[in-house]
């Protein structure tokens, strides 16, 4: 009975996480490429970079498992571009590139356990 308890803690976890990830991330594109800096000083249509993760949204807020399975894959390309623009730009971009590759490293850590852990045994 404590092992089950203590599996549902972990459980609860990795769904925050794993939202608290998601939701920073999309907060980080708005202002990375919105305000602070963007690649062009009006800003940036890669503001709209924001927009592709709100569709595993609600299904990571609800703690749906085939949306943390798709989402795992899905986020690869976030730390793609991540990985890219912190080796190509500099100063602030590069910072923020840093940032967004923690966060999706953070998300797909979380991700993964939360399927392995809400499979059906």
């Amino acid at each position: 009975m404590q092992n089950q308890t203590l599996q549902i803690k972990r459980i609860q976890q990795l769904r925050i996480g794993a939202s608290i990830t998601l939701i920073s991330l999309i907060m980080l594109s708005l202002i990375w490429e919105g305000w602070l800096a963007p690649i062009k000083p009006e800003g940036s249509k890669l503001v709209l970079k924001a927009v592709p993760l709100l569709l595993p949204l609600f299904g990571i807020l609800n703690g749906k498992r085939y949306t943390y399975q798709w989402a795992c894959m899905f986020i690869l390309i976030y730390f793609t571009e991540g990985v890219v623009r912190a080796w190509a730009d500099q100063g602030l971009s590069q910072t923020f590139a840093l940032i967004e590759v923690l966060l999706t490293s953070l998300f797909f850590t979380f991700a993964i356990f939360y399927a392995r852990l809400t499979r059906a045994s």
